[in-house]
């Protein structure tokens, strides 16, 4: 089984094309992010991620094994907490995607969502690191996030394993495996999606795979839809190539390409 947990959506995909982009690359099923990056979508837009957010629904309707949405949702625009419980509840999303922008997950209005989003048991993905934009990366270091903790029993994933805050990172991820709480029940896990630049993929993911585990990284590939299968199947034989280079076990390949993420997500893995 393949999981691939963190794709874009742009507004302009078909579900039939993300299906056959999905065969072609030999992915069972991935998580798709509602538009937020593309022309006419905004994440400072709180119109826009209402539009987004009814869009990305309409799109995974009747597909819902293989097309997981994940709503966005930003805190610090008015309306959000009902933007959420919409999100879950009558379009039936099955989580967020948050971009801490100006606001920390420490801060009230972030509390608010997450008191909705542990409400439903949705799982949360967080952009974490810097932004390959330029614009300002310190709200979304890794340690911010420890404010998670405040809501027991919320489970999120911090994207491209927080580069450059990579030790940072880990950090934060081993705490739970310290105090024996089993890897589908941490708080915690980190996608393995772009990140760090080629220099650093090798020492990263050594590290990530020895503080961490297996257990708690997954893969994404971060791509933009609508794209052809074989973009897809790129970023993934990218990562078998770093996996052959740092002789990772099948065992342990399989938990990064599809364990991890279905225990996230709650769904049964094939």
């Amino acid at each position: 089984m393949l999981i691939d947990a963190h794709l874009h959506c742009t507004g302009r995909e078909r579900a039939g094309d993300v299906l056959r982009a999905f065969d072609e690359a030999g992915v069972d099923a991935g998580v798709l992010l509602a538009p937020f990056l593309s022309d006419g979508y905004s994440m400072h837009d709180a119109a826009s991620l209402t539009r987004a957010n009814a869009y990305l629904a309409s799109l995974v309707r009747g597909h819902e094994e293989r097309l997981i949405g994940l709503a966005v949702v930003n805190p610090s625009l008015p309306g959000a907490v009902d933007e959420t419980r919409r999100a879950l509840g009558e379009h039936r999303l099955r989580g967020l995607k948050m971009v801490p922008s100006g606001w920390v997950p420490a801060d009230d209005c972030a509390q608010a969502v997450f008191a909705v989003a542990a409400e439903f048991r949705a799982p949360i993905l967080f952009h974490s690191g810097i932004f390959i934009d330029g614009k300002s990366g310190r709200y979304c270091r890794p340690v911010e996030y420890e404010a998670v903790r405040e809501h027991p029993t919320l489970k999120v994933t911090l994207a491209h394993l927080g580069w450059p805050w990579c030790d940072e990172a880990n950090a934060v991820g081993v705490i739970d495996l310290i105090n024996g709480v089993p890897p589908d029940e941490s708080q915690f896990r980190f996608d393995i999606s772009f990140g760090p630049p080629p220099p650093y993929r090798i020492p990263v993911l050594r590290l990530a795979l020895d503080v961490l585990t297996p257990a708690l990284l997954q893969f994404g590939s971060d791509c933009f839809l609508p794209c052809a299968g074989k973009d897809i199947a790129a970023r993934i034989d990218t990562v078998r190539r770093l996996f052959d280079e740092l002789e990772v076990a099948a065992g342990d390949r399989e938990r990064i390409f599809a364990g991890t993420a279905a225990a996230w997500l709650g769904i049964a893995k094939a």
